[in-house]
């Protein structure tokens, strides 16, 4: 797919900053926690004898991007499900009637880990290539709702390329709100030193999209792996590109 949505001709060089969503950007993962929600949420569903079942479309409109109790309780809503919010050291292995919102993240984490560490993880190649040619002084950032952005990026070989990681564990302690709110990207620009002009942000999730655009970051490419190059240009991108090798 040829990039679309280029209002100027997009330069990596030119930026001093780079900040990067991890799944579906950096690695796979994104199908692993697609699988993971749909896994949880079927059963939840199943347990409630509800027919109606979880779809990849409830993923792209409530859950992707999202942190993770954010993409539960949008979901929830969306069906007209309410749960006691309950606290974050709740079990995922709950029973049913016992569930909360965030016991139901909790499982749904549980099962990315056995995903993971069954199977393992490997970065897109096109995005390694594009690490590979941006300058050597290029400033780079994971910015990621995900708990465990760190032993992802590590069993990927890549947790040395980034200055920081401001993933789903750094939001809680600092008090951040999560993605579609900017908050978390322009914190770590404030890390990196760096004007939110002189940064860009790499975003599959139009969540994510969102979030760039509304914090005026100098640009922001939107990676199409699912969520649709015409909602990731709608979110705010300046270029979208079905792989970051795209853009040389």
């Amino acid at each position: 797919m040829a990039g679309v949505t280029a209002e100027r001709s997009f330069r990596p060089a030119e930026f001093t900053a780079h900040l990067f969503d991890l799944d579906g950007v950096i690695t796979p993962t994104a199908e692993v926690h697609m699988r993971a929600w749909a896994r949880m949420f079927d059963e939840f569903l199943a347990s409630r004898g509800i027919a109606e079942p979880y779809t990849d479309a409830d993923y792209f409109a409530h859950v992707d991007g999202r942190p993770r109790y954010d993409g539960v309780r949008s979901f929830l809503t969306s069906r007209g499900i309410t749960l006691p919010e309950g606290e974050d050291t709740d079990p995922g292995h709950q029973s049913a009637g016992a569930e909360t919102v965030r016991g139901l993240g909790n499982r749904k984490n549980d099962q990315v880990l056995a995903l993971l560490r069954a199977e393992g993880v490997a970065p897109y190649p096109g995005t390694v290539t594009f690490l590979d040619a941006l300058p050597a002084d290029a400033r780079l950032a994971i910015v990621s709702s995900s708990r465990n952005a760190e032993e992802v990026l590590r069993g990927a070989g890549l947790l040395e390329r980034f200055e920081h990681i401001v993933d789903g564990n750094v939001a809680a302690r600092e008090g951040l709100p999560g993605k579609p709110s900017p908050d978390t990207f322009l914190h770590a620009a404030r890390l990196l030193g760096v004007e939110p002009s002189r940064a860009v942000v790499y975003e599959d999730a139009v969540s994510g999209v969102r979030a760039g655009a509304d914090g005026n970051f100098g640009a922001v490419i939107g990676v199409d792996r699912g969520a649709g190059a015409a909602e990731l240009a709608a979110a705010g991108a300046t270029l979208v590109v079905a792989d970051l090798e795209e853009i040389s």
